[in-house]
């Protein structure tokens, strides 16, 4: 579809919201094929999420096997929610029933993928902390919200605008299918193709390692959890402080995932002295037990992010053209260094100090 028709329906959408007369801004591109533009007239602003389903690869449908997953491609493998616009209208209704601050549904045109959502407002975790609000009081909320997340019960199957999604495991294949990025894009950029036998190896050092996820109940994990995607409400009550943009490939994961999101951030350093009391405050108001457990699930799934991240970046700077990604990757690198430090990791750390030395070092 060219841009001139997609802006033509873009325009008729507004209209038909009773926006049509709004002035309209783009944000700036980010990693996915959605685009966001802000709608804005008289007092009022709202956010137009653009989100064409075609410019993504197809979802899995739900008995899918893992085979049929991968015939399909990456969205389906990882469980993507692609730019299905049900996912997020149908887990944006089920946080807002449940007292957590998502963007409410102004309105909708599923068919097309195009939605009008409330806008948030301009308090952006990754603005508003250079910008002198307090770290340690907004990543508190944070993780007080993530908390009451976990806690909280949620259907399989989310239902808005007449559409439904269901939210699946964060399973094997899954994890495992976001790990070979690394092989696939960073590895080959920074050292060299991996073999059939190291992909044999690192799959198998990582299904030993997530075999340690067992020891607590899944709850929803947002899976983007960071400071790009929270918006600062202090003036709204408890866990709704915390406002939530991106969810919409949200599954059912270990309670550490979005945790480890939070803290080992791609894009901005959390203090040093904020991570350990940030995860204290989670396990205690997530009313976890097995702190050892917990501690080893959130280094794995902590390597397993940032080693997806890191062959997203490359793929981001390589096929797509978007060459910042480049510059994220030392903080990255570190947060995977550190992960592969905790003694569940001990196999994994030894393959990347065996296979790939000049990355280890």
């Amino acid at each position: 579809m060219s841009e001139d028709v997609r802006a033509a329906e873009r325009a008729a959408f507004l209209d038909s919201a009773g926006w049509g007369d709004a002035a309209v801004t783009v944000f700036p591109g980010d990693a996915s094929t959605r685009r966001y533009f802000r709608a804005s007239k008289g007092g009022e602003r709202a956010i137009l999420m653009d989100a064409p389903a075609a410019a993504e690869t197809p979802l899995a449908p739900d008995n899918a096997s893992p085979q049929d997953r991968h015939a399909l491609g990456y969205n389906a493998v990882a469980r993507l929610a692609g730019n299905n616009v049900a996912a997020f209208a149908g887990i944006a209704q089920a946080l807002i029933e449940r007292g957590f601050s998502a963007p409410r549904i102004l309105a909708a045109d599923m068919e097309r993928g195009l939605l009008l959502i409330e806008d948030l407002g301009e308090g952006l975790y990754a603005r508003a902390i250079p910008a002198g609000a307090h770290e340690g009081k907004l990543y508190a909320s944070a993780v007080d919200t993530l908390a009451a997340i976990y806690r909280s019960s949620f259907p399989s199957v989310f239902e808005a605008q007449g559409r439904s999604w269901r939210v699946h495991a964060y399973d094997e294949t899954a994890l495992l299918a976001e790990t070979g990025l690394y092989l696939d894009w960073y590895l080959p950029r920074f050292a060299a193709r991996p073999s059939d036998d190291l992909r044999a190896e690192w799959e198998g050092v990582w299904q030993a390692a997530f075999a340690g996820l067992e020891a607590h109940a899944p709850g929803l994990a947002l899976r983007d959890y960071h400071a790009e995607n929270l918006i600062w409400l202090p003036d709204r009550e408890v866990e709704g402080r915390t406002g939530l943009l991106d969810f919409q490939d949200a599954l059912f994961a270990h309670p550490a995932y979005d945790l480890v999101s939070l803290i080992e951030d791609a894009r901005r350093d959390v203090s040093p002295d904020l991570a350990e009391p940030l995860k204290d405050r989670f396990f205690k108001a997530a009313k976890l037990n097995d702190r050892a457990s917990f501690d080893a699930a959130y280094a794995v799934l902590g390597a397993q992010r940032n080693a997806k991240i890191l062959g997203i970046f490359v793929r981001l700077a390589e096929r797509d053209g978007k060459a910042r990604y480049l510059d994220l990757i030392p903080r990255v690198k570190a947060h995977f260094d550190h992960d592969l430090a905790h003694p569940a990791l001990r196999d994994l750390a030894a393959l990347v100090r065996k296979a790939m030395p000049e990355i280890a070092r």
